[in-house]
């Protein structure tokens, strides 16, 4: 299992600083799927290239459970393409072994993580099976800006007559940024695979949306995408679907015309402000780099869900005054059916904001998404004190309306709530107030981020801000 990666790009050689990984001597990783060997057979200012060969141990395998699929009892555990087919499991060794590359993040080299390299990428024996796999590769590849050679395998260069085989020595070039390429391979081999060798585990949805952000809901294949890369399991299927269905109708929206129409805003704006309100959120979380986090206020969970879904976030809990509500919670998850593993990292708790909760406290962050609004103005100082102080956590989140924004809504009067629950709703200049007032008192710094379409004149719909507690 062979993959190199060249860069052409003036002084090549920065690519190593990209992948975190010294060209002058080879290297070994022990993963889960084998031990990956990364080496550069070339290393200059004009051509740099970087290789990844995965060794897999075959027996091995056969004795992990993870790796036995559905044919257990048969000779294919044995015999099969896994010690020299680029399977699936050079999506895992490439997500473990370049992680920080693929994030597209580097300290030393920001500007060049960011930009789109001259890239040539080989994958030797590379799988492409199944109903669907007629020009599959360039399908697959080429919305993404790649061009794609991919020469058939013959079954047996003696026999020509026999044919071809299921297999192809695949090249793309194009100019892509290093970390977009590579979690490119990350989701589309397993597709071109479409026999997923690893364990599909319960935040295999949430790895597909994060490897796919930017790319993937709009990709012409996304369906078949979709199901392959998660092994036709029909329930995670659906969920990423309607996850990445989302994200397309909010980049629809974002192409409305900004004079009036015959749709009133307030009609369109709140079903997709949703999703791009708890994206804003997830960013805000791994920004900081929280892992444990805690959503005050959680309702039915729809940011808890999202967390679920990140294996980053390793203990979720969630609060809410009403009983009723923490059930359906539980249920939207469906943590009865869950894993031992996914119902450890997730509490659910009958709580207020407004009281001490020391289980929510020494967290990573606390999130408050839309709850503020609902709390009595003269409260708000008992949830300063509960959040901020008692339980302290390193961040704080917190969303709320926009006030402000709500000329934009046709069907809004004069002065009228975006919700009958709402307590108040703040204008940009009264959020700001209140959030600089509360990090004074509390020992944090605060960032303030818009959600949503931006108005040149009033602002985003949802306004977000981020607390850092400064250091002691």
């Amino acid at each position: 299992m062979l993959v190199t990666v060249t860069s052409t790009a003036p002084s090549a050689s920065d690519l190593s600083h990209l992948l975190r990984k010294h060209p002058d001597r080879a290297q070994a990783f022990s993963l889960s799927v084998g031990t990956a060997h990364v080496f550069y057979p070339e290393v200059s200012d004009d051509r740099c290239t970087v290789a990844l060969l995965l060794e897999v141990d075959p027996v091995g395998l056969v004795r992990d459970k993870r790796f036995r699929g559905s044919d257990a009892a048969t000779l294919a555990r044995y015999v099969n393409d896994r010690p020299y087919a680029s399977s699936s499991m050079v999506a895992v060794a490439l997500g473990q072994v370049f992680r920080t590359a693929m994030n597209g993040t580097s300290e030393s080299f920001p500007e060049l993580a960011a930009s789109a390299l001259p890239l040539e990428i080989t994958v030797a024996a590379l799988p492409a099976r199944g109903r669907d796999s007629d020009d599959l590769v360039a399908r697959l590849f080429e919305p993404l800006g790649w061009t794609v050679v991919a020469k058939p395998i013959p079954l047996d260069p003696a026999f020509p007559e026999w044919g071809d085989s299921a297999y192809v020595d695949l090249v793309l070039r194009g100019e892509v940024r290093l970390g977009e390429a590579l979690r490119h391979l990350y989701v589309l081999l397993p597709v071109l695979d479409d026999a997923k060798h690893y364990w599909v585990s319960d935040d295999e949805v949430g790895k597909l949306l994060r490897a796919g952000e930017g790319w993937l809901p709009e990709h012409p294949e996304r369906e078949l995408i979709t199901r392959r890369y998660l092994a036709h399991q029909r329930s995670m299927v659906e969920e990423a679907e309607g996850l990445l269905g989302a994200e397309v109708r909010i980049a629809a929206l974002k192409d409305l015309p900004s004079e009036p129409s015959d749709v009133e805003p307030a009609a369109v704006r709140p079903a997709p402000l949703a999703p791009q309100r708890a994206e804003a959120v997830l960013r805000a979380l791994r920004d900081v780099g929280a892992r444990t986090v805690a959503d005050v206020g959680c309702g039915e969970g729809a940011l808890l869900r999202r967390l679920l879904a990140d294996p980053a976030f390793t203990t979720i809990i969630g609060t809410d005054v009403s009983a009723g509500v923490l059930a359906r919670a539980e249920r939207a998850l469906n943590l009865r059916e869950a894993g031992d593993r996914q119902r450890e990292r997730v509490r659910l708790l009958q709580s207020s904001a407004t009281y001490q909760d020391d289980r929510i406290s020494g967290l990573d962050a606390v999130v408050l998404m839309e709850v503020v609004e609902h709390v009595d103005e003269e409260r708000l100082p008992a949830l300063e004190a509960s959040v901020f102080g008692a339980a302290a956590p390193r961040s704080v989140v917190v969303t709320t309306p926009n006030a402000d924004y709500n000329t934009l809504f046709e069907t809004l009067s004069a002065g009228a709530f975006r919700h009958p629950d709402h307590r108040f709703e703040w204008s940009r200049e009264e959020f700001a107030a209140w959030a600089d007032g509360v990090a004074d008192r509390r020992g944090y710094t605060v960032e303030y981020r818009p959600v949503g379409d931006v108005d040149a004149r009033h602002g985003s719909p949802t306004q977000l801000a981020l607390f850092r507690k400064k250091a002691s």
